[in-house]
Order: structure tokens, then sequence, then C-alpha cells
């Protein structure tokens, strides 16, 4: 009987890893989609992107009673304990990736439907390419345990951060150039800030990563101690 209630319990809980990374890439492809609106202009995207932020509320609601029924049904411990509350915190995350997403495909429909001559700021694209990878990192460093991959999504947080501010400073400067510009550049300063948010949410992922594995809690412990939880040793951070 506890032979049989084991494996139920690891069946549950893999269904339950799979369910998320389903979900992980549901948000993957609003992502990708909402960018590729606002640079192509194929508004048909955004419409898609909106379905799909439907399904993601519905995953998230399905994993959520998943985990509170398991944890009430077999009481886990260590390890599986700690992969369940990292799910559901890992959820609330992804889930406001989504909703990102589909911020970012509703100003890509206003900007290209109130201006035909529209063209994105050059760094929003690198920046988008950034933020994407994190997420996929995220999900990789989750499906596979990777302190290393982790330990990279943590960095490129700050790589983020940077061109964030970088943009926004171009934005500013366009405004400034032409003010006939602002209606649209501040839409593009909200842009930028849901990736800027987007990439906050992959690293907070990443973080969770290492308190699954590891049992350490690296919030708010800054980036280079994080790093070096995660990776068992001392980094050079000069190089």
């Amino acid at each position: 009987m506890i032979e049989h209630t084991n494996k139920q319990f690891h069946t549950e809980l893999e269904a339950t890893r799979s369910l998320f990374l389903q979900m992980g890439g549901v948000v993957e492809s609003m992502v990708e989609q909402a960018m590729e609106a606002l640079f192509s202009g194929d508004l048909r995207l955004v419409d898609q992107v909106r379905e799909r932020e439907k399904e993601v509320n519905s995953l998230e609601v399905e994993i959520d009673e998943r985990i509170t029924y398991i944890i009430a049904r077999n009481q886990p411990t260590a390890i599986d304990l700690r992969t369940l509350l990292s799910i559901s915190k890992m959820l609330t995350d992804l889930e406001r990736c989504g909703d990102e997403a589909e911020r970012i495909a509703k100003m890509a429909r206003r900007l290209h439907e109130a201006d035909s001559g529209y063209e994105p700021v050059v760094e929003l694209r690198h920046m988008s390419n950034s933020v994407a990878s994190m997420i996929n990192q995220s999900l990789d460093a989750f499906a596979r345990q990777d302190m290393v991959v982790a330990a990279d999504v943590v960095r490129k947080d700050k790589d983020v951060d940077k061109e964030w501010k970088g943009s926004l400073r171009h934005v500013i400067t366009y405004m400034i150039e032409d003010p006939r510009t602002i209606s649209r550049s501040i839409d593009l300063i909200f842009i930028a800030r849901a990736l800027e948010r987007m990439g906050d949410h992959a690293k907070n992922m990443a973080e969770r990563v290492i308190y699954m594995v590891l049992g350490d809690d690296v919030r708010h412990t800054g980036m280079k101690n994080t790093v070096r939880t995660a990776l068992g040793k001392d980094v050079n951070f000069d190089e």
C-alpha cells in the first residue's frame, strides 16, 4: 500500500511539473507573438496572444489546485515539498509574464493602427530577445535542475536592466527632437518597461529553482551571492 501511494504521489508530482512546463511553453509563444506583432505589424498575432492568455489563466488555476491537493493528501517533505512550493511561486511570475506579453500586444495594435509609418526602437528587438532567452532558460533550469543555467539567468537580469535604461534614454531623446512623437514614445516606454518586468520575473523563477534544488532562499541576497550559492564556488565578477 505504501509503495502504491508513493508511486501515485510521484506520478502526480511529475504531472504537475509537466503542466507547469506546458504553461511555460504557452507564455514563451505569447512573448514571441507579441513582439512579432510589434515589429512586423501583423495584428492577427494580437488576437492569438489574447487567446493564449486565457489558456495561461486556466493552466494557472489547474496547477494551483493540483498543488493544494498533493500537499494535503501526501504531506511531502524535503525536495518534493520544495518543488511544489517553488512551482506555486513560479506560477505567479509565469502568469505575469503572460500579462505583460498581452499588454505589449495591445500596444502594438494601437501603435500600428494609429500610425502607418511607425518604426519600433531598435533596442527593443535585442531586449526582447534577451528576455525571451531568460524565460526559456529559467524553464530549462527548472526542468533539468540546472544550477549553472539558473545562475546565468540571474546574471542576465542586470544586462536587461541596462538595456531598459538605454531604451528609455533613446525614446526620451526621440520625444525631445520631435514632440509629435510623444504619444507613440510613451507607448514604447511602457513596452520597454513590460520587457524589463518580464526579465525580473524570469530572474525570480531562476532564484526559485536554486531554492528548490539546494534549499537556500537567495531572494534579496544580491546577484553575487545568488550566483555563488548556485554554483557552489567563488566567482570572479570582474571578468
